[in-house]
């Protein structure tokens, strides 16, 4: 890396909320989406200890919502998402795989049903757009799909709860786990989940006007002293401990959700015709030629893994790790790895070409991470 400036322009957007990461000490950024997501504000470790005890405050505008709106609204839902669709209830999120038609997953949103005729699928990092509205063309259907004014707030951390009810009300601790409610502010009513990109529990707030963005920051800063409030945003260490991937790094459109471990989320033994299922189940008759694994990585203390490395098994590639870091909490360094077959049986050695030199490192599941 060069360390160049980036320049903004309209392919690179700012959000509702830039003005206040700034000002909060943001010390790096990636572009996600078209627009700016922080990865860092102290450094990787003391964000994530501070994630793991109080409340932070997240810009995650990043994560644009293809609505569809329309008769058919249900209909074109139902027939992208590889998740059955069929029953979405008003105020449910979905985690929801979208796959072409030979399996390759285009994307891993979480779908909202709004209304009846109202979906809202808030995409990870790929043009969705595109292809929904591609979709809805070719198959004469009658909905609307465009990219709504909502720019989503999280709110994370074992603190999250207390702070949002200070904020809110207390009706906010009746949300259940992937489902939301609406909340007024300043005149809106606010879709509030109870989700997030943390496994320590939290909430994303869609804000739909994007003109109150710093109204809705400082509302919740206001009351952030008791939770010892600070501004943070997806951390690279949680996020793997947790088991939380990333797509466009630990998953692509070269993959399927069969191989990345997503299958209970597919629909395959339905009566629901979904894009990508007959190729889906024929990669489950005839089985997958690698499998997302986790890695426990021998050696110093690694600094992040955001870019892949090769992975070799008696001098011959066997896969690509695809995100890992050192983790404090199991004091060892931990990846993902997306593997061939012949490499993922659990306690097998591999190696990894890591700036330059090769470590030694241990396939394990992903899971091991989460119940250690």
């Amino acid at each position: 890396m060069t360390g160049a400036a980036i320049f903004p322009t309209r392919r690179l957007r700012a959000t509702p909320y830039t003005a206040r990461v700034e000002a909060a000490g943001v010390s790096g950024y990636t572009v996600y989406n078209h627009m700016f997501l922080p990865t860092v504000f102290k450094s990787l470790e003391e964000d994530y200890h501070h994630l793991k005890k109080y409340a932070q405050i997240w810009d995650v505008s990043v994560e644009r919502q293809v609505q569809l709106k329309g008769p058919d609204a249900h209909k074109l839902a139902c027939i992208m998402s590889a998740r059955d669709l069929r029953n979405a209830q008003p105020g449910r999120c979905y985690y929801a795989p979208i796959c072409n038609s030979k399996g390759g997953l285009i994307n891993d949103p979480v779908a909202l049903c709004i209304a009846p005729d109202i979906y809202w699928f808030s995409i990870a990092d790929s043009d969705m757009l595109h292809w929904a509205a591609g979709l809805a063309q070719g198959m004469g259907l009658d909905v609307e799909v465009t990219e709504p004014d909502v720019s989503p707030l999280a709110i994370q951390g074992p603190m999250a709860e207390d702070l949002l009810v200070d904020v809110f009300g207390p009706e906010i601790r009746d949300i259940k786990f992937f489902r939301f409610s609406t909340f007024p502010f300043k005149g809106r009513m606010l879709n509030i989940a109870r989700s997030g990109w943390s496994k320590q529990g939290g909430f994303e707030i869609y804000l739909d006007d994007s003109s109150l963005g710093l109204d809705l920051w400082d509302a919740i800063t206001a009351k952030g002293e008791p939770y010892n409030l600070r501004a943070g945003c997806p951390n690279l260490i949680e996020r793997v401990e947790s088991g939380l991937l990333g797509y466009g790094n630990d998953m692509t459109i070269k993959d399927t959700p069969l191989e990345i471990g997503l299958e209970k989320y597919c629909a395959l033994d339905s009566d629901l015709d979904f894009i990508g299922k007959e190729a889906l189940l024929k990669q489950r008759a005839l089985g997958t030629k690698k499998q997302l694994k986790g890695l426990y990585i021998d050696g110093p203390k690694l600094g992040p893994i955001t870019i892949p490395l090769l992975c070799q098994k008696d001098s011959k590639a066997v896969g690509i790790a695809t995100s890992g870091v050192y983790s404090p909490d199991l004091d060892r360094n931990i990846a993902f790895a997306m593997l061939d077959n012949p490499a993922c049986e659990k306690g097998q050695k591999i190696n990894i070409n890591i700036n330059g030199g090769i470590q030694t490192a241990t396939v394990c599941e992903i899971m091991d991470f989460i119940q250690s």
